[in-house]
């Protein structure tokens, strides 16, 4: 199954060379599970010819917001919508999670009570995951068609899935908790509280349960779908 990336937003250049960008996280994470990968820069206008290119899409993180007025939103909404209503399966992550619901008519915000960041505990469907989040912006409006499949206090709307059409999630399961570190090092101050910061980078170098939710990722993905 062929899965096509639109990347919306590439990893600090200091990191890349050592760690690789966002395409590269998404293959390791999702590695070994049926799945092959095409990337498209969306963040540079590189967008797929149809929504059929590919057998599902997936979208990444981005340090842009789904509501600002970048060249690529409105085209990356439109792609968003076809792709559900031509029921090409689609995946977003943390930016693509709020793109997503954006272009579905949700509503994405600056979330006033500040940013996540560092390994997280979600309650997805009453059971309890730890990923490594890294956000200040928030679904805080579901579209109509979605429904609620992770929460926790400080994120109501921590993931959701559209059918079998679209599954979202806020946090970063592909984000390994060293190139947290690194987020941490260069693009966090300034950006994000020092305390926040002294809490999150206490919280590193423990197990967390990405695999899972790269499990539930390819399933997804391979859903039987009457098209």
């Amino acid at each position: 199954m062929l899965i096509g990336i639109l990347q919306t937003g590439q990893a600090p250049d200091t990191l890349r060379d050592e760690m690789g960008d966002y395409p590269d996280f998404f293959r390791e994470l999702l590695a070994n599970r049926g799945l092959q990968f095409r990337s498209y820069h969306v963040e540079g206008m590189q967008f797929p010819v149809s929504v059929h290119d590919c057998d599902g899409w997936l979208i990444t993180g981005s340090r842009h917001g789904a509501y600002e007025d970048h060249p690529f939103i409105k085209p990356l909404e439109d792609f968003i919508r076809k792709s559900i209503a031509e029921k090409v399966p689609m995946v977003g992550i943390c930016f693509g999670h709020q793109i997503i619901a954006q272009a579905m008519g949700g509503k994405v915000e600056r979330f006033d009570a500040g940013w996540a960041v560092g390994p997280t505990d979600y309650d997805f469907d009453g059971q309890t995951i730890k990923l490594n989040a890294w956000h200040r912006d928030q679904v805080t409006e579901v579209p109509d068609g979605a429904t609620v499949c992770a929460s926790n206090e400080f994120c109501e709307n921590a993931a959701l899935v559209y059918g079998d059409l679209a599954f979202t999630v806020q946090a970063h399961p592909e984000f390994k908790d060293e190139f947290v570190d690194g987020l941490l090092r260069t693009r966090a101050p300034g950006l994000v509280p020092p305390d926040v910061m002294a809490a999150a980078a206490a919280k590193l170098g423990h197990d967390n349960d990405a695999a899972a939710v790269a499990d539930r990722i390819a399933d997804f993905f391979k859903q039987n779908r009457n098209k």
